[in-house]
């Protein structure tokens, strides 16, 4: 019996099929550059091939990927990158401290990626001197716009507006033209593909080294039903991802390492 398992399961790694996890699966929509979408992430009206809640869906329109915010809007999706959870954004009305006073993170499982600090937003009635930081898509012929640092003294012909945190990389300091937006992501109870690979290889070791245990004649309790349908989806998916998520080759070497043992 131990004998016979053993081939069934090393039989599993050969199916022939183009089918995988449903929540590794990558998509993208359409247009040039389009970021992969994969779990956690979905593309609305696509529920049934990409689960997830509802703050990680994004759409597709025919020049760009988008995600939106209730407090702000639509913001451009310009990368996802999974193995260190960051959603890079753009906003498509280019006025990133507009984003910043508007978006509203706090009901979300997003934060900023990079560490904040605060600033004060002045509204002020005339120009200030150049060592202010103006923002000039908040500004016009009749007002202008200031981020400073809340410690600095307010100018008679200013008033504060709101005092909000910043992400430190995209600092007034910096110039316009190198905004962005970095946000990271916490899951609601659920892990993403690279955890769970991790959780599978450690998984499928311990199987193999209870397997070994078995045909050494050793005292260990015998595969049952339940555990054998656990190593049939865990290879299964395994071995039916997307690059690089598929798992085949290693497989195929650590079953021939344990023949060779």
């Amino acid at each position: 019996m131990p004998a016979y398992i053993f081939f069934i399961l090393l039989s599993l790694i050969f199916l022939d099929t183009e089918a995988s996890n449903g929540n590794c699966i990558s998509i993208k929509c359409t247009h040039d550059g389009a970021p992969d979408i994969r779990f956690p992430f979905h593309v609305r009206g696509q529920h049934s091939q990409h689960r997830g809640h509802h703050d990680y869906e994004l759409h597709c329109n025919n020049t760009t990927t988008l995600i939106h915010f209730p407090s702000y809007g639509d913001l451009v999706v310009k990368s996802i990158s999974y193995d260190v959870r960051k959603l890079d954004l753009i906003d498509p009305k280019n006025c990133i401290h507009q984003v910043f006073l508007n978006l509203n993170l706090s009901l979300t499982p997003f934060r900023y990626y990079y560490s904040l600090k605060e600033y004060s937003y002045l509204n002020c009635f005339v120009r200030l001197s150049p060592s202010f930081t103006r923002v000039p898509c908040l500004s016009s012929s009749g007002y202008h716009v200031y981020t400073v640092e809340p410690s600095l003294s307010v100018p008679d012909s200013c008033k504060v507006v709101r005092t909000i945190t910043v992400p430190f990389r995209y600092s007034p300091y910096l110039s316009e033209s190198s905004f962005g937006l970095g946000l990271t992501w916490d899951f609601l109870g659920q892990q993403d593909c690279e955890a769970n690979e991790v959780q599978r290889w450690s998984y499928m070791q311990a199987e193999i080294t209870k397997l070994k245990r078995i045909i050494q004649g050793l005292s260990e309790p015998q595969f049952g039903t339940e555990d054998y349908m656990m190593l049939y989806a865990t290879v299964y998916n395994m071995c039916t991802q997307n690059p690089p998520y598929d798992y085949s080759q290693q497989l195929y070497d650590k079953y021939r390492e344990t023949f060779q043992d």
